[in-house]
């Protein structure tokens, strides 16, 4: 066999087809491993971007041999391992293909040309990649730019995740052009090509590649390194400081601290995986004695209290200081360890007071909190915490620095006026982590301070919503009262159910479930919770009183997370509309939606919706959207290509029309919360932490 490394470009790129044996598995690849993949992508295309001549992200090996039908004329292997890789990369190129076509048809063809379709072939041959017959035909339809008609299947399913997050990218000014994500995946991602010979047994190989066994970590790979290079002092350090370390430390915490050490030593553009590399690196510049080894061992020890203390902040002294890092270690977010471990660092070296870190880690959650409610991306977090601690300035007072750096225009610390406009209107039950949504809630009740505080610890509470998520008879009466300018109750129903005025925590979520008003009352009022005891002491609930609970919400939310400093010239946000998109993005054949469930989804209203469509060019699937009671809106017109009878274009697609009445079928609908789900925008289960 012979092995080399490659890059996707270097695997595809001519006349060639890989071909999938039978004893593979069908296509498998789950969300959270896109997920994973999606992310390696932008942060090699971030680094393309940026110009930094950062490390490749290796993906894996490919396994071939040739294949029986194999000629000089058209190289054709099979496929013994990383098709599933091979697969996957494929699809995010069709999509990538796809999201670019409308407005640069030649870059789309070139797509195709160079990695996906051979020319002038037909058939089976005209795929550069052909999976295993039980995905053949599907992800053949996708590649050959002919998706199938109501498709569910994991090829379908991959190639709209992608398609989603390339509407998301283009949205968004923290993410990297789409040019350079094209290149990421073709140039970035490399991969070991082993070549079999004819003689080798494929099936054998299959069977050896797949016997696993533990891989050594990073952390596993730098001990050995220190430890190899510490001669006479080896066993002294190993026994008084590394042992106490392993002690302190599980190997996942160790290897954390190890790239922490690396941002705040100003190496902050190493990946996790690559800490080992990065360590080889740096030690190569210094004249490699035991005495730097030795040294470099006692600050990651040094450290590692620092590490350990907000791990488990019951371990931290200070009041304040400890209740601010147990805040933050329930809203769970890794990405503030930069920024933590540095200000207990400050703190023990005398930079720093106790009350000055408290206040700095109340800035950081509040940047967290109102991002969140205000649903800005999470995209650009992780960099700008990597960021931050080579932005401190010398003399000036830490917290007063973090929260002026923090405020800078770029970082999207959401301002009052967001804030209270994004819990007015946008659906919060419908973003971030179910942890990070009663996080919000238990937050606003502590700011209430009750003399008698409910332990949330031993406490089983979960979000309920007020005004049901499926309303009875009683409540749709209550929301005909209160719907404006022939807006339907149903979908007033869906704009304002979920958002935060509407919520609240509760342990009596099945007693409560869709009774009507005057019975969640009764069982509301035996609450011990403020947020509960208000909702109880309000005599009807629609609309009005949504908002204006809403409203008491945001002053609560405005008091307890401080707001950015204002900057001369800061532009409040526009209306966002990357999420509507990514939403159509992943609609799938088949499917159609409403312009009032993409508004409740967004928390807008249905006729914005309608109108930013209606002058937007290039939106995926705009013609899937339909009013409230399944027809093309009177005014709809192409905004690309005329594509004529958009009833017909939606037949081809699977939509079911009646004939008579020409509305799309309703079980075909996709509702708002449909939409979220479809977008994995959160879920049910809202269990207090």
């Amino acid at each position: 066999m012979r092995a080399g490394e490659t890059t996707l470009a270097g695997l595809l790129d001519g006349k060639k087809q890989f071909q999938v044996p039978l004893f593979q598995r069908p296509y498998s690849w789950q969300e959270e491993q896109l997920k994973q993949l999606w992310i390696d992508i932008l942060e090699q295309a971030e680094l393309i971007a940026e110009g930094t001549d950062g490390s490749t992200h290796f993906l894996g090996s490919v396994v071939h041999a040739p294949s029986p039908q194999h000629t000089m004329a058209f190289p054709r292997a099979l496929v013994v391992d990383g098709q599933q890789r091979l697969t996957t990369l494929s699809l995010a190129l069709a999509a990538l293909r796809d999201h670019v076509k409308a407005d640069d048809p030649d870059w789309a063809s070139d797509i195709s040309r160079r990695f996906l379709v051979n020319s002038r072939t037909q058939g089976d041959d005209a795929v550069k990649l052909m999976p295993t017959q039980a995905d053949r035909a599907t992800y053949k339809a996708y590649i050959t730019a002919t998706p199938p008609i109501a498709d569910e299947s994991k090829v379908g399913v991959a190639y709209r995740f992608f398609l989603a997050k390339l509407a998301e990218v283009v949205e968004s000014q923290d993410q990297p052009p789409i040019e350079k994500i094209e290149e990421a995946i073709i140039s970035r991602l490399t991969l070991v090509e082993v070549s079999a010979d004819e003689r080798d047994n494929v099936y054998r190989i299959f069977q050896s590649l797949n016997n696993t066994g533990l891989d050594l970590t990073q952390a596993d790979l730098l001990r050995n390194y220190l430890f190899m290079h510490l001669p006479t002092r080896g066993e002294a350090v190993y026994e008084n400081l590394w042992t106490p370390l392993q002690k302190r430390l599980d190997p996942k915490q160790i290897e954390h601290l190890i790239w922490l050490q690396l941002v705040l030593d100003g190496e902050n553009r190493v990946r996790r995986q690559d800490v080992y590399r990065a360590e080889q690196t740096r030690f190569a510049a210094t004249d490699r004695s035991e005495t730097v080894y030795e040294a470099y061992v006692h600050e990651l020890v040094r450290r590692s209290m620092h590490y350990q203390t907000m791990a488990n902040p019951t371990l931290e002294r200070n009041t304040a200081v400890r209740d601010a890092l147990a805040t933050l270690r329930r809203w769970d977010a890794d990405v503030t360890a930069p920024l933590i471990i540095l200000l207990l660092d400050y703190r023990e070296r005398g930079l720093a007071t106790n009350e000055q870190v408290a206040r700095a880690l109340g800035y950081i959650e509040s940047h967290l909190v109102r991002r969140m409610i205000c649903r800005i991306p999470s995209a650009g977090l992780n960099r700008s915490f990597t960021d931050l601690p080579g932005q401190l300035t010398d003399g000036v007072l830490v917290d007063e620095d973090i929260h002026q750096l923090l405020s800078a225009e770029r970082r999207a610390w959401p301002t009052d006026a967001e804030l209270l406009d994004a819990i007015l209107a946008k659906p919060f039950y419908h973003y971030g982590r179910a942890n990070q949504r009663t996080f919000v809630l238990r937050r606003l009740e502590e700011s209430y301070g009750h003399p008698e505080p409910i332990d949330f610890a031993t406490a089983k509470l979960t979000i309920e919503h007020v005004l049901p998520q499926t309303p009875g008879p009683e409540w749709l009466a209550v929301l005909a009262e209160d719907a404006r300018d022939g807006e339907d109750p149903l979908d007033l129903h869906a704009r304002i159910k979920h958002t935060l005025g509407n919520l609240t925590l509760t342990a009596q979520n099945s007693k409560l479930s869709n009774q009507p008003f005057q019975r969640k009352q009764d069982l509301l009022a035996y609450s011990h919770l403020e947020l509960n005891q208000r909702i109880a002491a309000t005599e009807r609930w629609g609309a009005a009183e949504i908002e204006q609970r809403g409203r008491d919400l945001a002053k609560a939310a405005i008091d307890l997370w401080p707001a950015p400093l204002p900057r001369a010239g800061r532009s409040e946000r526009g209306k966002d509309w990357s999420l509507l998109h990514q939403a159509l993005a992943a609609l799938p054949p088949g499917a159609w939606t409403t312009y009032g469930d993409l508004a409740a989804l967004i928390g807008s209203a249905a006729q914005p919706v309608g109108a930013h469509l209606a002058q937007s060019t290039g939106v995926t699937n705009a013609w899937r959207v339909l009013n409230s009671v399944g027809r093309v809106a009177e005014n709809f017109r192409w905004t690309g290509e005329d594509r004529g009878d958009v009833l017909e274009v939606l037949r081809t697609e699977g939509v079911r029309i009646d004939e008579k009445t020409k509305k799309a079928d309703p079980e075909q609908r996709l509702s708002a919360d449909d939409l979220a789900s479809l977008l994995d925008l959160g879920d049910d289960t809202g269990g207090c932490p």
